[in-house]
């Protein structure tokens, strides 16, 4: 059993990156559940009554008569063909022709549901009600399929899970999260632009030790992004406590589930009724969140109770084991698929951090996973797969030189022409303001000059005249 534990972990083992601490980061990209409530009151209140359901929404109505919409995770709206279109998938994964799947859904009574939920054995509470009923037909009814193929891609994924998970010692139902995020799509992106199979964000992600750039998007690494997850949901739970709290918090953000504790609060001031409860704050949380604690407890059900709903898996084969090759130069996918004669699709499907196909190894030393029987190969043709179309394929110049020719003929743009006259026309005015100004001065100077000689002379032939007078009284 051991031996076919390791094989299957060996489907996509890449680097595992060093467990680092962190502290929870507040995603303030999320939407805000103020402008959320308020739409959604608005909404309430001018909504058609005879408006039709999309098929991606459904109605719940509680004791009072009040109905509620509840949209379905964006995971739950994807297109079959979409998911299928992996190259895992489309190699490693066939309808299982021993099993006999069939399209007739059993329904069972209410005490059936709760009944088989209490029996999975889970640290998390997964408690039932009617929303999440609407979950578990949704999976067992028009997303039948597309549960055949998650179980048969969990072969590849969930090991990864579990390990990233047990090694933060957090509960192993936590291994469903990404079935909801991302439907075990490595390579999907939600329409806010959250990456991967447990969906991170480019802040959170880079917080959590995931690195993005224009090449690389470690998001999309399932072994890399699991134990950033983990690392996440570890500290979101030292700061709630409760682990429908924290499902909810890794939705929308921790900073919108404490706004809607303090909401609960406000309204229950009397009440020693405890809110910090997902189920009690469920009215104050953003109209996604509402549906998303559901949805996991929906899937843990039916990723357990499967063969109750008709719902066969995919069968699995395990496609050879891999290894790594470290390089220190960047080198193309395509330079190792041309000399090794290796499908571009695969080794895109064993990297899928580089988005581009590109390997930054001049950047930092980079791991390159290849299949285990070419990783030699790899080694002793190097020299090649550098050198094979590295012009065209890796097409950046590292240094360039000027064109410092002169030109027969060079014609002054009308633009910089007018800058230029406009700049020696100021410059002319300055100049000759300067000179008047200059002159001015010089001019005053002078004028002042001559009137104190003028005063001086003055005031000598006054004297001389009043010595001459005072001689001829004499």
């Amino acid at each position: 059993m051991k031996k076919i534990y390791l094989g299957i972990l060996a489907v996509a083992l890449w680097t595992v990156p060093c467990a680092t601490q962190a502290q929870v980061v507040i995603d303030n990209t999320e939407e805000e559940v103020d402008a959320t409530l308020e739409e959604d009151e608005g909404e309430e209140g001018e909504e058609d009554d005879d408006q039709p359901l999309s098929e991606d929404e459904f109605a719940v109505t509680d004791q009072q008569g009040n109905e509620e919409v509840i949209e379905f995770p964006e995971a739950m709206t994807y297109d079959l063909d979409s998911l299928l279109n992996l190259y895992m998938s489309k190699n490693y994964l066939s309808s299982d022709n021993d099993c006999n799947m069939k399209d007739v859904n059993p329904t069972y009574p209410k005490e059936v549901y709760v009944e088989r939920l209490s029996r999975i054995p889970s640290v998390m509470e997964l408690a039932y009600n009617d929303v999440v009923q609407k979950f578990i037909d949704r999976y067992s009814g028009r997303l039948r399929y597309s549960v055949s193929y998650m179980l048969g891609a969990a072969n590849f994924y969930l090991p990864i899970f579990e390990e990233a998970l047990e090694t933060y010692q957090l509960p192993l139902e936590l291994k469903y999260l990404p079935i909801i995020e991302s439907a075990l799509n490595p390579k999907a992106v939600s329409h806010a632009g959250a990456t991967g199979l447990w969906q991170f964000m480019i802040g959170t992600g880079k917080h959590y030790g995931l690195e993005v750039n224009s090449l690389v998007d470690e998001r999309r690494d399932p072994i890399k992004s699991s134990y950033a997850a983990a690392r996440y949901l570890k500290d979101l739970y030292k700061v709630f406590g409760d682990w429908n709290l924290v499902i909810a918090a890794y939705n929308c953000g921790p900073e919108n589930i404490n706004k809607a504790i303090h909401r609960a609060q406000a309204a229950k001031k009397d009440s020693v009724q405890n809110v910090k409860d997902y189920w009690h704050i469920y009215p104050y949380l953003p109209a996604e969140t509402r549906g998303y604690v559901p949805a996991f407890i929906a899937a843990n059900y039916i990723m357990n109770y499967y063969c109750d709903h008709n719902i066969c898996p995919m069968s699995t084969r395990l496609p050879a084991q891999t290894d790594t090759i470290v390089v220190s130069r960047n080198v193309h996918l395509e330079q190792i698929a041309a000399v090794l004669g290796l499908d571009i699709d695969l080794l895109r499907s064993l990297n899928p951090e580089y988005r581009r196909d590109v390997v930054p190894g001049q950047t930092k030393p980079s791991a390159i996973r290849l299949p285990l029987a070419d990783t030699g190969r790899f080694i002793d043709n190097q020299d090649s797969i550098y050198a094979y179309h590295a012009s065209e394929l890796l097409n950046k110049r590292i240094e360039v030189s000027i064109n410092d020719d002169v030109p027969t003929y060079k014609r002054r743009s009308t633009k910089a022409s007018r800058r230029n006259a406009r700049y020696a026309r100021n410059k002319r005015v300055a100049k000759r303001g300067r000179a008047t100004a200059k002159r001015g001065r010089a001019s005053a100077k002078r004028g002042r000059s001559t009137a104190t000689k003028r005063k001086a002379s003055t005031k000598r032939k006054s004297s001389r005249s009043r010595r001459s007078s005072k001689k001829r009284r004499r």
